[in-house]
């Protein structure tokens, strides 16, 4: 067996480990009905509102911002798409039977998070229209983010890596528009 191989089992396993761990704080009925709550709120339904409310708060670049923000919703979301088909990983509910689970995933696959994707593409460019907003989005983003893992949904690599593509195209977005 080659030390990649070896190294990327190992990775995984850890990955793993941690998610069960972290799914366990599921077992808690206030901490699972509060990551619930926020992951449904992460379908888009806290996001229409956010977006929608960028002109009230800065009329001179609110709609840009507006249009910004629907714009990185519509490449993260073809985005996503295309990795999850691309890397096909099973979610931690599927291969792991004891898993903590009380919402119904979205799509098959677990790679890489869309909820996180979405929640950081979306927070990284509405505070570039109003940083005020950073007080609210930040947490819910994070919390977001944590859902993912404590409702057994996905892997903390996904999560990761999200991350890092959510802020990555977000980035990229002020570069192209």
């Amino acid at each position: 067996m080659s030390r990649v191989h070896l190294a990327t089992r190992r990775l995984q396993s850890h990955d793993e480990r941690l998610c069960l761990s972290i799914n366990r704080l599921a077992l808690k009925p206030s901490v699972q009905g509060y990551f619930a709550a926020v992951s449904r709120l992460g379908d888009g339904w806290f996001w229409l509102p956010v977006a929608a409310a960028l002109p009230a708060i800065d009329p001179a670049s609110g709609w840009r911002g507006l249009l910004h923000m629907a714009l990185v919703g519509l490449l993260a979301l073809l985005l996503y798409r295309l990795l999850k088909r691309w890397s096909r990983r099973p979610r931690p509910l599927h291969r792991h039977p004891d898993m903590v689970v009380s919402v119904a995933p979205l799509d098959e696959f677990s790679f890489p998070s869309g909820h996180t994707l979405h929640a950081v593409a979306f927070t990284w460019v509405a505070l570039a229209y109003a940083p005020a907003l950073a007080i609210v989005l930040i947490p819910f983003a994070l919390s977001v983010a944590a859902s993912r893992v404590v409702l057994g949904l996905h892997y903390p690599s996904d999560v990761l890596a999200a991350t890092v593509i959510g802020v990555a195209l977000a980035e990229a977005s002020f570069v192209l528009l």
